[in-house]
């Protein structure tokens, strides 16, 4: 099939995937897009990059410069966004306060910036940063948040995915590299890596099972077939890319996130306590066990990587070498810069610019003391994951996939840094969502439409909001 025959194809595909997956009776903020494009460039490629005004990074000194596009795109998106929480500051206010947690590891960040060596690199990051939190605010804030989250979800998959295997089959330039020296290809569609095509499969994927189980149970009624095609041909769409990225570390937490998700679809199971806790502890458990305990290195080889996690484990005992303050760590992204990160190039040849362990990132960056307070923000998210699974099993089931698939995702992978979607959707996760921080319109059943007081109601509330 011709490239241009394929593209728009693929269109055609995508908008199916949107008409077959509408629901007319919700409703969103149009400021939902605002997010969306966000996390459509956070997990893709910069917008300068699409646009091929920049250079492949080959020296240290090019993460210094930055690109003024890029600049210019994340700003406007962040004052859009700021705009959007300012006329929602009632729900802002209170969701704000109900996670004081997230609020003191991002206050820590940015007080980290007076002993970075690059003040100016750390503060425009931390600035970008907090625009994840704040298109988290936007999404949790929305008019009706459940409804905004599947949104936000379909939105940004049903674009990501397809046009990665279109790139993939019809835009090799685009949608494959090839590795130095051996010049065999690796698949990266609309990402940069394989490891960070493996990454969208993993998030988005996992939100459309999750939609896909939720729809299997008949929670849509007789509406539910449309939908049930959207996401079962995503699935596949999905597991395709899996293939062709050969990200293990990717595909595996996503089998480990729908077992628990499977598993708490279960009444009887979801029901105890007890048990929704050992279950997350024996996921835990099993993935920590195979990359880092003896006895289940095997199961590491058996998936086609070595022992060292493909070099990462010497990396990781050169990081911890570093002469770094061990309780403030460099400041806030600040590690990967200038003198650090030329030695560690001339010692690996695929050039880090990562620790490949999240864990381990936000020690060299904050310290000791970042850790604590990312072990605080964990503890109150998970108590959080635990509150929605409680009040909203099915809101609960794709938190806890989330929750844990963060965990598990940054043993071998750098997770928890701005603009990765890791760390968005750990946000979104743990985010505590007070019923009294967000105040949804009635529900307007078929025998109140002919009450116009509760239409105007539910439409006044709508706008303010919006």
């Amino acid at each position: 099939m011709p490239p241009a025959v394929a593209t728009v194809v693929y269109a055609l595909a995508i908008w199916g995937f949107f008409w077959l997956d509408r629901d007319r009776n919700a409703r969103t903020s149009k400021a939902l897009w605002i997010p969306v494009t966000w996390v459509l460039i956070a997990a893709s490629r910069p917008v300068s990059q699409w646009l091929q005004m920049t250079p492949p990074i080959d020296t240290p000194d090019q993460y210094l410069d930055g690109s003024p596009i890029d600049r210019l795109v994340f700003a406007g998106l962040l004052a859009a966004g700021v705009i959007v929480l300012v006329k929602r500051g009632r729900q802002v206010g209170t969701l704000l306060r109900a996670n004081a947690a997230i609020l003191l590891f991002f206050f820590y960040c940015g007080v980290s910036i007076l002993w970075s060596d690059y003040p100016d690199v750390a503060s425009k990051r931390w600035i970008k940063g907090l625009g994840d939190l704040v298109m988290v605010l936007i999404v949790l804030t929305d008019l009706d948040p459940s409804t905004a989250i599947k949104r936000f979800l379909a939105r940004v998959g049903f674009l990501l995915v397809p046009v990665s295997v279109l790139l993939i089959k019809y835009y090799a330039d685009l949608g494959r590299a090839y590795t130095r020296w051996a010049w065999t290809p690796v698949y990266t569609g609309v990402t940069t890596n394989k490891n960070f095509l493996g990454l969208i499969c993993l998030i988005f994927g996992l939100g459309s099972l999750w939609r896909f189980l939720q729809l299997l149970r008949g929670g849509e009624g007789t509406r539910r077939a449309r939908p049930l095609i959207a996401h079962g041909a995503f699935l596949m769409m999905v597991l395709w890319l899996f293939w062709m990225a050969n990200s293990i570390t990717a595909l595996s937490c996503f089998l480990l996130a729908a077992s628990l998700m499977v598993a708490t679809s279960v009444p009887a199971l979801a029901r105890k306590p007890g048990v929704v806790h050992l279950l997350v502890a024996a996921v835990l458990a099993v993935s920590f066990s195979a990359l880092f305990w003896g006895p289940g290195v095997g199961l590491v080889e058996t998936l086609g990587r070595d022992s060292t996690l493909t070099g990462r484990t010497a990396l990781w005992s050169d990081l911890l070498k570093t002469n770094l303050n061990p309780l403030f760590g460099t400041g806030f992204e600040s590690f990967w810069l200038g003198p650090r990160l030329q030695e560690l190039w001339s010692i690996y040849w695929w050039h880090p610019n990562e620790a490949h362990n999240g864990y381990l990132e936000v020690f060299l960056n904050l310290g000791w003391m970042g850790v604590g307070l990312l072990a605080l923000v964990m503890v109150t998210g998970y108590r959080n994951v635990l509150s929605t699974f409680r009040r909203d099993r099915d809101a609960g089931r794709l938190r806890l996939a989330y929750f844990v698939v963060t965990l598990i995702y940054n043993f071998t992978e750098a997770g928890f840094r701005m603009m990765n979607p890791v760390w968005i959707f750990f946000l979104l996760t743990t985010a505590l969502d007070p019923e009294a921080s967000v105040h949804e319109a009635p529900k307007i059943t078929a025998s109140d439409q002919g009450r116009p007081e509760l239409a105007a109601a539910g439409m006044h509330i709508y706008e303010e909001v919006v």
